[in-house]
């Protein structure tokens, strides 16, 4: 595939959804096989250091991990753009970059949000002739070949499943994360290990209730500051571990050495599936409940049985006892077994499939040949 360049635009709009996508995004079409000059424009670099520490807040320009990381303000550079420009989820890039774009004749992609919506298939690389002349295409993420596919590195799940084949680096993790001694001891006998990344209005309490009633014992790890009233809830059966932000590696580990983990957004959504274990994911509100017709698309795409699916929308409507009672009928033993199934065979099908940043970098290259 030949070599391009890429300007990336990302406005961090829910913290770590937006630029989590794009983190992963620019960082792989930088790495072998592409080697592409990419160029990430972020909005919010203090948001940004949450995921990735190496990134200086403060810095207007600085190059991570063979990307160039241009923080994104009104008074910034202009620079000549690059072949590609890809605006994430409909950021609009500057008036003035525009302009540079026609007369460098650049590529533009519109990056949508990930969709499992049938409507997708149509609209995916479909053109938007600009009336300065620019090429423009919406390009969608999704779980069919009929989309751009899903975010997935080279050998991700081979790295998986050689991580998981030894089961010390789980626990020189955890430890590294400061989980307790006596906690991963728990582990080590057989006690649940959970992840918990949701928004303030998941039913975490029922979650927690849930779990207190369980035989086995758990321990809940969850980042710092996102659900706090935990803490206090917790019991000698049921540990409630706070950590702080982690980078993207550290977090995909995180999701591949737990039982059950629990997602939100999208970045978060495509790094469990990978992660082959079973997953609750709170879908991004929207008004008037538009985010759970999504939420049913993708369901409805799943291998999920009734039980898990019930789970899913109780998860997203957020009542306590009701999530509760849906709790414990996934973990009864044959239910917990079909859904660690259903889970893993999800995950091999979906890596059959191209991954986003080849089904992106390909179609940009047919697009440059044809003019």
């Amino acid at each position: 595939m030949s070599a391009q360049s890429f300007d990336i635009f990302c406005r961090v709009v829910d913290n770590f959804g937006d630029i989590g996508v794009c983190w992963r995004l620019a960082r792989q079409l930088a790495q072998p096989p592409y080697l592409s000059k990419v160029r990430l424009w972020v909005d919010d670099l203090h948001s940004f250091t949450r995921i990735e520490r190496q990134i200086d807040p403060h810095a207007p320009q600085q190059t991570v991990d063979a990307v160039d990381i241009m923080h994104w303000t009104p008074s910034t550079t202009q620079l000549k753009p690059h072949s590609v420009v890809i605006e994430a989820f409909a950021c609009d890039p500057p008036a003035a970059f525009v302009d540079a774009m026609v007369r460098e004749n650049s590529l533009w992609i519109n990056l949508e949000y990930l969709s499992a919506e049938s409507w997708v298939e149509s609209c995916h690389a479909v053109p938007s002739m600009q009336a300065n002349g620019l090429r423009k295409y919406f390009f969608f993420p999704g779980f069919t070949p009929a989309t751009g596919g899903l975010l997935r590195e080279p050998g991700l799940l081979a790295r998986r499943d050689q991580w998981l084949s030894k089961p010390a680096h789980r626990f020189e993790l955890l430890h590294a994360l400061g989980v307790p001694p006596n906690q991963l001891q728990r582990l080590q006998q057989g006690a649940r290990q959970a992840f918990l990344f949701c928004y303030p209005n998941a039913p975490a309490l029922g979650l927690l209730d849930s779990l207190k009633q369980q035989t086995t014992p758990s321990v809940l790890i969850v980042p710092a500051g996102v659900y706090p009233e935990l803490l206090n809830e917790q019991s000698e059966h049921v540990y409630v571990h706070e950590i702080p932000f982690v980078n993207q590696t550290t977090f995909d580990q995180l999701l591949w050495s737990s039982d059950l983990n629990f997602v939100r957004g999208e970045d978060s959504l495509v790094r469990a599936l990978w992660a082959g274990k079973p997953l609750v994911w709170q879908i991004y509100a929207q008004e008037e409940d538009a985010h759970m017709i999504k939420l049913q698309a993708w369901l409805e795409r799943s291998p999920y049985s009734g039980q898990v699916r019930d789970l899913m929308a109780g998860w997203n409507r957020g009542g306590r006892t009701e999530f509760a009672l849906q709790m414990n009928t996934a973990l009864r033993p044959e239910n917990w077994k079909t859904w660690q199934a259903d889970s893993a065979k999800w995950s091999k099908k979906l890596s059959e499939y191209p991954d986003l940043a080849y089904t992106l970098a390909g179609f940009c290259a047919q697009q440059h040949r044809s003019g």
